[in-house]
Order: structure tokens, then C-alpha cells, then sequence
């Protein structure tokens, strides 16, 4: 199968997640939506469930979001609502809600109001100091009791041999998405920006073995390219989420590649796997204490600016000659966390962009302009 054939098959998943979720019901599959971040799609998965993550929209205006949200919420959040308000996500047979950001934590609250007697919504709380083994037991503690929701939903027990065999599931997709990024910075000249994004996008709408599969033969074609003269600029991407193909198409069309990423939609839920032997709930749990480098997740050496400096390993390593970072609308901890990271940029010579963005944009001219000035600088 071809590269071409291959991107356009992940592309079709990514522009049309509502599609998929037709396609499973069709097969008599029950599909669970999953908010963003860290939520164990394990579980979901190994319930003989599809999880389907829900990341907002490009295309949809807020309209009925707005009698449930403050107008501080970011746009993903209050995006999620609105589809399940609206009638896009009336498929969904359950609902995860994660609230590791200040505004899922009370937006959860809404998301269980708003769908009341209509669809199961499923609390999760992350611990904030997650590695102790305190937090791991209250992890464990939190991902049971969303273990038992979804036993409730799917009416049968989730045994831990469907847990561990899902562990190894999700371990190979990680995998193959952490071996696709280093294709694709390595052969900017085939995987453009907007396929790029494509590729990771569709990874959530899509049971993660299938999307493996797919992905992996990708994987093996590109490992078959010649090398990569690139002639334009190579960047690193920061961010919580930039998935919009018109500003993506920005890039491609001034010939700058994301050699590598640091976008929580993207590479940062593949860095750590599961282990797949022992206890697999303690395995899960374990996994999300390992996360590191996140502006998400609480550090307690905070003070040594350890993200920023991992960030800065992560331009250089990339062979990247700078990085842009999607820093989203109201989003507190990215810009609560901003100066340290620029501290770090500045202090290793890294030029750097910042760019304000949320869902509802339509407008990309001034990001295009920016976009372009940083090129030159490059």
C-alpha cells in the first residue's frame, strides 16, 4: 500500500470522527467518549468498548455550551459540550471526564448537569502528587471506580487478562506513533505539517489497533526512503493541541516542518508505556506517575525548570532551528508556566514564537503573518 494511499486513509478518520463512531455502532460495538488528558483508554478498550476521544471542534460554532460555561472556559472544553448538546455525539454510550486542568476540573460538573438522564458520565480525579504510594493507591482507587462504570455500561466483568492484553495494545500503538514522529521529522519532504497532524489526530478516533496497523505499515515505507535534503526551516511544535489544517497549511505552504512535537494532543500521551506483567491496574496507575515534563502535572522540583530544559533537549535533539508554541486561549497553566519556559529558550540561544489560538478561530492572517516573519528570523 502506498504512502499516499496510507495518509489519505488517516486523514479520512481525522476529518470525519462522527463517521467512525457510526461505522463501530454498526458492528454492535458500544463507543465511550474520553476527554482529554490521561484518561486509561485501557479500560475502555479492554471492556470491548471503543474509546473515542473528544477534542473539541474546528468547524462548530458555541451556541447552547454558553448557558453551561463561563466565557474563561477554553474553546476545546466548551466545544466538547456543545456536540453533546447539539446532537453530534448522541452515539455515545458513555462519557469519561478527566479533571487534571482548572477548567475540566469544574466543567465536569457541567458535562454530568447537562447530561443527566441521558448519558452516563464517568468522574475521574487524577492525583496531584501522583508518584508517592499514596498516590498511586488513590489512582488505582480512581481508575476501579471507573473500571466499575464501565462494567455497568458494557454488562460484562473487565477480567485483568482483557486488561493486560490491552496494556500490550496500547503499548505497541504508543510505539509505532513515537517511531512516526522520528519518520516524519526525518522526511519532512512526504509527511507535511497538515498529514502530520492527521496521522496523530486519527489516532483517537480509531480503535488503536486498527490505527497500528495502519500505522505501521506507514512506518515501514518511510523507513524506505533515501534521505531528506530539506531546504526550508524545521521547528518544534509546543502546546496542548494545534489540529486545524488551515493553519497547519501555513507551514506547508512556507516550507516549514515540525521535525517533533511537544503538543499533549500529539506525542506526549505516547512517551510512557505500561508495564504488562503484574497487577494491571497498578500498571496503569504506574504509567501515569511516570508522566514527567508536562505543564499539566504537578513537579515538585518545579523550581529547577526541568520541563523547560526538556524542551530545550528536545529542540536541539530534533536538529530543529526553533520552536512555536500553540499557547491556547484561557488556558491558565500554559501561561502561568510561559515565562520559565521562555527563560529556557532565551538561555540556550532557541528562537521562539508564541501564538494565541482556540477552536472558534476562522481568521489565520495574522498567525500566517507571524508564521512568516519567524521563518525569515530562522
Amino acid at each position: 500500500m502506498s504512502i499516499e494511499v496510507l495518509l489519505n486513509q488517516f486523514k479520512e478518520a481525522s476529518d470525519h470522527p462522527y463517521r467512525r463512531i457510526k461505522a463501530y455502532k454498526e458492528q454492535g460495538k458500544k463507543v465511550i467518549g474520553v476527554l482529554p488528558y490521561y484518561a486509561p483508554e485501557e479500560l475502555v478498550y479492554a471492556a470491548g468498548m471503543v474509546p473515542m476521544g473528544i477534542w473539541g471542534s474546528n468547524s462548530k460554532t458555541i451556541a447552547q455550551a454558553k448557558e453551561y460555561c463561563a466565557t474563561f472556559y477554553c474553546t476545546i472544553a466548551q466545544l466538547a459540550l456543545e456536540m453533546l448538546l447539539d446532537g453530534t455525539l448522541d452515539d455515545l454510550d458513555g462519557l469519561i471526564t478527566p479533571t487534571i486542568c482548572d477548567t475540566l476540573r469544574p466543567m465536569s460538573q457541567n458535562f454530568r448537569v447537562a447530561m443527566e438522564g441521558k448519558l452516563p458520565c464517568i468522574f475521574l480525579a487524577h492525583p496531584q502528587h501522583r508518584k508517592p504510594a499514596f498516590g498511586l493507591q488513590f489512582c488505582v482507587d480512581q481508575y476501579t471506580h471507573v473500571k466499575n462504570e464501565l462494567e455497568k455500561i458494557s454488562g460484562a466483568p473487565i477480567t485483568d487478562e482483557a486488561l493486560r492484553n490491552a496494556i500490550k495494545v496500547y503499548n505497541r500503538s504508543r510505539a509505532a506513533r513515537r517511531e512516526f514522529a522520528k519518520l516524519a521529522g526525518q522526511h519532512p519532504d512526504v509527511i507535511s505539517a497538515v498529514n502530520r497532524s492527521a496521522v496523530f489526530r486519527s489516532s483517537w478516533f480509531m480503535l488503536k489497533d486498527e490505527h497500528t496497523d495502519l500505522l505501521e505499515r506507514l512506518n515501514a515505507e518511510l523507513s524506505k526512503l533515501p534521505a531528506c535534503n530539506w531546504k526550508g526551516k524545521k521547528v518544534v511544535t509546543s502546546g496542548i493541541i494545534c489540529d486545524n489544517p488551515k493553519l497547519l497549511q501555513i507551514f506547508d505552504d512556507n516550507k516549514i516542518a515540525i521535525v517533533a512535537d511537544d503538543v499533549a494532543h500529539e506525542s506526549r500521551p505516547c512517551l510512557v508505556d505500561a508495564a504488562e506483567t503484574g497487577d494491571p491496574m497498578m500498571a496503569l496507575a504506574q504509567q501515569f506517575a511516570d508522566q514527567d515534563y508536562d505543564v499539566l502535572l504537578y513537579d515538585e522540583h518545579s523550581n529547577q525548570n526541568r520541563r523547560g530544559e526538556f524542551v530545550v533537549k528536545l529542540v536541539k535533539d530534533s536538529g530543529a532551528q526553533g520552536l512555536v508554541l500553540f499557547m491556547q486561549q484561557f488556558c491558565d497553566p500554559e501561561e502561568m508556566e510561559y515565562p520559565y519556559l521562555k527563560k529556557a529558550l532565551d538561555g540556550a540561544g532557541i528562537p521562539h514564537i508564541k501564538l494565541g489560538v482556540d477552536q472558534q478561530m476562522r481568521d489565520f492572517g495574522q498567525a500566517s503573518t507571524a508564521i512568516q516573519a519567524f521563518a525569515d528570523v530562522l
